[in-house]
């Protein structure tokens, strides 16, 4: 039988600097990569404005 895996993905517990929640883009767009290598597609993003720094938390699935 088929389905998905899920995971949620959120910006600030990926380690950097940068204007995402103090994260550096290069980390974030490193870790996007690694979990693509994984097979997760980002399905859906929330991105999130606070105090002039900027966050989100996505959601991704792979075949299960």
């Amino acid at each position: 039988m088929g389905g998905w895996k899920y995971r949620i993905i959120d910006s600030r517990d990926i380690p950097g600097k940068g204007i995402f929640q103090a994260r550096d883009r290069e980390a974030l767009e490193d870790h996007l990569n690694a979990l693509g290598a994984e097979g997760w597609e980002i399905i859906s993003v929330d991105w999130n404005e606070l105090e002039g720094r900027t966050s989100f938390l996505a959601v991704a699935k792979k075949p299960a």
